[in-house]
């Protein structure tokens, strides 16, 4: 509920337990960041519902997480129960009223919400790293990774596109180490299995796009009420480890794409941090000085973080310094740490001489509270003993068919429900290896066609030699001269040859051989052809002669 600028939070009880006076929450100091801590069951959910509510009112939009479903009863108008009533007469809120406010439910599996997702990039290796409880060797491995994929132009959307780029870096590994120090195979492999685990445990639904835009959850409603969104984390608490590098990373988006504006006069968003202490749990120092470094920057930026745990021993030193809005439920001291706890919040807080912190820390009851907040000056109040309002929505879980309806109504209902895969790093890699499987299949296909054109010509060149050797041998005459078989093919007979093919000629006996004298005797043949041509020599002679004797006689 809203008075004045200020939300209001209960009402302070002096020592008699009568009603001493109102405690807000001054909208201009809301950005100083706070804390809300207290065992369980101490009103820690209620409180958190009552802040909500009246930034709401103002016109701030909240993002808070429903690690129980109790806050989602938020959308729907609250109910007149007794004890409700009763706690509103106690402090003397008059007239009491009941209300619902413009809800926008989330989840990061898209069961009970709106799909929410972010990308790899954006997440960054150093959350990933703390995601996946990485050792710094396997941390310089993966920040390896992301400079070689911003370097080759190769988008990490999901995880697939990330699995995609560490095989890619292990198979070039000795490439890489040149460039980037050594990349050991077994660091890649430590990385390709802890993201197995966190597929395993659904993470492949948060990576991915579309990506929650930050513009989204800064909206306010046709009344100007600001608008709750509300992380339904139920599942999600199943591993808190990834829960808290959400939360973290949706802080530091904040930090870089919000402006500067300074001190406003209400903060731009507030922030809810339930189960903070699943941050810091085993947290390195690194991460820690981040959250430390985003918490203090963040104010100047109009965004008010409010951490809810059980234990301020929770929360860093550096980081509880800068909350400066405490709400403090019971604590029980049974315990040496439990003792050193309720000290340390006692100690916290501007003593009241009143009472004592301690004791009073001790002795709260349930939806009763130390409240201490900054004035408008910015000074811590006087811490007082305070009963917490009861809210004015519905303190409970939604059914699912009222979830449902207010899905449907949701100004972004329909455009983060559906996945989106676009080409990134893993599409190009995988078009690179086809493009590389084509070339090397084309390579194989022009050798395998070399050696079947240089087998063809091989077979030729046998089938030649092998013709030749089995044509007949060519026909030659007794002396030595080759003769034209004239289509006999082969089987003609020379002028010489005398002796039928049945009946092989008798083996004579060689004479003997005699010593050449330089006259060589001629054949019949050579003997006849010698005659004709003489005698044909004579004859065309005489016809010259006589012609031309007879042509001189007649000139006479």
């Amino acid at each position: 509920m809203l008075e004045d600028g200020r939300i209001y939070l209960g009402s302070s009880r002096d020592p008699e337990d009568a009603i001493k006076k109102g405690e807000y929450l001054d909208l201009t100091r809301a950005n100083r960041h706070g804390l809300v801590t207290g065992a369980t069951g101490t009103g820690k959910t209620v409180t958190l519902q009552i802040l909500a509510e009246g930034f709401s009112e103002a016109g701030v939009p909240v993002f808070c997480s429903d690690i129980k479903g109790d806050l989602s009863g938020l959308s729907q108008r609250g109910e007149g129960k007794d004890f409700l009533v009763a706690r509103a007469q106690d402090i003397g809120l008059d007239p009491y009223y009941q209300d619902l406010y413009p809800v926008v439910f989330w989840d990061v599996f898209g069961k009970k919400g709106h799909p929410i997702r972010a990308t790899i990039s954006e997440m960054g290796p150093l959350l990933l790293s703390r995601l996946m409880n990485l050792s710094d060797a396997q941390e310089g491995v993966l920040n390896i990774v992301f400079k070689i994929a911003d370097e080759e132009g190769m988008l990490l959307l999901d995880l697939k596109d990330l699995q995609a780029m560490l095989a890619h870096v292990a198979e070039n590994a000795d490439d890489v180490s040149k460039l980037y120090g050594n990349v050991a195979k077994a660091s890649v492999g430590a990385i390709q299995r802890s993201l197995l685990v966190l597929e395993q445990q659904g993470a492949d639904n948060f990576f991915g796009e579309p990506a929650l835009a930050i513009a989204d959850l800064m909206r306010t409603d046709r009344d100007g009420r600001g608008i709750v969104n509300m992380l339904a984390a139920d599942q999600l608490m199943m591993n808190p480890r990834l829960y808290a590098t959400f939360l973290l990373w949706l802080l530091s988006e904040l930090f870089e794409e919000l402006p500067e504006i300074g001190d406003p006069d209400k903060p731009k968003l507030v922030f809810f941090f339930d189960e903070a202490h699943l941050l810091f749990d085993d947290a390195p120092k690194i991460l820690v000085d981040r959250v430390e470094q985003v918490v203090k920057l963040i104010r100047s930026k109009g965004v008010g973080v409010y951490f809810v745990t059980q234990n301020p021993l929770d929360m860093p030193e550096g980081v509880l310094a800068q909350l400066g809005n405490r709400v403090q439920h019971a604590l029980r001291a049974y315990t040496p740490r439990e003792q050193k706890a309720v000290r340390t919040a006692a100690e916290t807080f501007r003593p009241n001489p009143e009472f004592d912190c301690f004791e009073a820390i001790t002795k709260l009851g349930v939806g009763e509270a130390l409240v201490s907040t900054l004035d408008k000056k910015g000074v811590p109040s006087m811490v007082e003993r305070t009963l917490i309002r009861p809210p004015a929505g519905r303190l409970g879980p939604v059914t699912e068919a009222e979830r449902a309806q207010t899905m449907a109504k949701s100004p972004v209902a329909g455009q983060y429900d559906h996945a989106v895969d676009r080409e990134s790093a893993y599409e190009m890699l995988i078009g690179r290896a086809e493009d590389q499987l084509a070339q090397e299949e084309e390579q194989r296909r022009l050798e395998a066609e070399r050696k079947e054109e240089a087998a063809r010509r091989a077979d030729a060149a046998r089938r030649r030699e092998e013709e030749e050797r089995d044509a007949p041998p060519p026909r030659r005459t007794r002396t030595g001269f080759q003769l034209p078989d004239f289509g006999l093919g082969g089987d003609g007979r020379d002028d010489t040859q005398e002796v039928e093919e049945t009946e092989p000629a008798p083996r004579r006996r060689s004479a003997p051989r005699r010593r050449s004298s330089g006259y060589q005797r001629q054949t019949v043949t050579e003997t006849i052809m010698k005659q004709v041509g003489r005698t044909v020599a004579s004859t065309v002679t005489r016809a010259i002669l006589r012609g031309v004797l007879g042509s001189l006689k007649r000139g006479k």
